[in-house]
């Protein structure tokens, strides 16, 4: 999905700052175009549609910086924010322009190795001037010059580990203390990346993710349906098998990612039942869900989910599963998976389905696995009982 940026909103923030593309951009520009980035997840966007939408036309090694700061910055910003009181000598009531220079710039001066740091410095305090928050250039400039690399006593270990209790609470009570740290560290780490090469060309697609398609024991010539498709690493990895794809999503534009690989495409209405006369023999259940399983390339998420939200995930997941159960052939398999470390969106939405018909079930987990994590479970159809 690509985001609407509001280039008006670039002018205000930014000024005078430089929009043009190519080669010619210089470092400065990038910590903007980060800046800009980072307010606008705190709006509710995500970091790695808006790094596409904004990053295009820069040239590798600038859009390689925006992209460190934007991550970075989201992925220790526990550690970030603790820093900033503790340099400042208080806590402060900061807003939001402000406090996103100063985190970057923190960022950059405790955790980058190759960032001068006159440079840092001096482009966060002209962020928060052409953010019109001209009254904050001392603060940011008198915190940013003490910055040093010393070591830190952290206060406690959501602060120490970036991720909310709730979180490490959750994970601890489920797969342990050692798992659960290891889980928040990973986030701290960027991905490794990973590519396959199918028929369709090569595709950079997770590890983790790659372990998902195999469950589902495809051969030639079956009919196998991907329910929530977007953005077609799956389907395409399902195409290498032979098998005659239909390709679903709820919107036409994450489906338009799909196209070229040569499959049905069908935008569904999320309210009714699936539009199919002929059922499947293999159907992918790759849900939407909270997506705690890839915290360490979608940072965002762990500042922005909150514990209710996975109850809601969770009724909403169950009824996709029911669906597509509907739509499966007999003798068939259908895979359920997400990428989400959350019982409430795994066991308890496999719960529903009866015990005999879950063939099998696996788990990857971020710090103990390669890869993101993923919950799967292979599930079988009921065949019907003649006479």
């Amino acid at each position: 999905m690509t985001p609407n940026v509001d280039e008006n909103l670039v002018q205000k923030v930014f000024g005078r700052c430089r929009i043009g593309y190519g080669a010619s951009q210089k470092p400065e520009y990038a910590r903007a175009v980060a800046h800009e980035i980072l307010l606008q997840v705190e709006g509710g966007g995500y970091a790695s549609d808006l790094l596409l939408a904004r990053t295009g036309g820069l040239d590798s090694r600038d859009a390689g910086l925006a992209s460190e700061i934007v991550f970075g910055t989201l992925r220790y910003r526990a550690q970030i924010d603790f820093l900033i009181e503790w340099y400042s000598g208080r806590k402060q009531k900061l807003d939001a322009e402000v406090r996103t220079a100063l985190r970057m710039g923190i960022y950059q001066l405790r955790y980058l190795e190759r960032v001068p740091a006159h440079a840092a410095v001096a482009d966060s305090v002209e962020l928060v001037k052409r953010a019109r928050k001209r009254s904050a250039a001392g603060l940011v400039n008198a915190v940013l010059r003490k910055v040093t690399r010393d070591p830190v006593a952290w206060p406690c270990r959501e602060v120490e580990l970036s991720c909310p209790e709730w979180l490490l609470a959750r994970w601890e009570a489920h797969y342990g203390r050692e798992i659960a740290e290891r889980i928040a560290r990973a986030a701290l780490r960027e991905p490794e990346k990973y590519v396959r090469i199918g028929p369709a060309g090569p595709r950079t697609q997770d590890i983790g993710s790659q372990s998902i398609v195999p469950l589902l024991r495809l051969r030639a010539g079956q009919r196998f349906l991907d329910l929530c498709a977007a953005p077609g690493n799956k389907t395409a990895q399902a195409l290498e098998y032979g098998v005659h794809a239909v390709a679903c999503d709820l919107r036409l534009r994450r489906l338009a990612q799909l196209k070229g690989l040569g499959v049905d495409l069908v935008v569904l209405d999320g309210t009714r039942q699936l539009p199919f006369a002929r059922r499947f023999e293999r159907i992918l259940v790759d849900a939407p869900c909270s997506g705690t399983g890839t915290l360490g390339r979608n940072p965002e998420i762990k500042w922005r989910l909150r514990p209710t939200d996975l109850e809601d995930l969770r009724r909403r997941q169950t009824a996709l599963l029911d669906h597509a159960r509907g739509a499966l052939a007999p003798g068939g398999l259908l895979v359920y998976s997400t990428c989400s470390l959350e019982a409430e969106e795994n066991e308890q939405v496999v719960a529903a389905v009866p015990p005999h018909l879950v063939l099998e079930t696996m788990r990857r987990i971020p710090g103990r696995d390669p890869g993101d994590g993923f919950f799967a479970a292979v599930i079988e159809s009921e065949v019907p009982v003649n006479g």
